[in-house]
């Protein structure tokens, strides 16, 4: 299955530099999950998605990239939330929070730069 580039959604502008930290706030909003509310790195990034991209391409195009992956983790985090039960799925728990920062860090500094950028394993609920 081929996927359209996201330089496709972008329309190849050049964001200003506004668009650009509201885009890599659209990524960095996923680590409200360390706040204490619940799905909260999926509101914060909702949130900011729905108030800016009517504002640019660049802003719709990343905050719906940070919106289909951070659904994306929940529902690969699932079954080793309940593995974790028996044990069994701590490391794959583990592994799949140091891949979650990792790419959220290079999403995040990717639209600071003013770049596109795609998630791998992500899947595209919003198009």
């Amino acid at each position: 299955m081929t996927e359209e580039p996201l330089t496709e959604d972008l329309n190849l502008q050049a964001p200003d530099k506004d668009a650009r930290m509201w885009a890599m706030f659209t990524h960095l909003g996923a680590f409200a999950c360390f706040t204490a509310i619940p799905f909260a790195n999926i509101l914060v990034p909702l949130v900011i998605w729905l108030m800016k991209r009517e504002e640019s391409p660049f802003i719709d195009a990343h905050g719906k990239e940070s919106l289909n992956f951070q659904i994306s983790a929940f529902i690969y985090a699932i079954l080793p939330m309940l593995l974790s039960l028996i044990l069994i799925g701590i490391p794959f728990l583990l592994a799949l929070v140091v891949f979650w920062f990792a790419v959220v860090i290079i999403a995040a500094l990717k639209a600071n730069n003013g770049e596109p950028y795609r998630y791998p394993l992500c899947i595209r609920f919003i198009k």
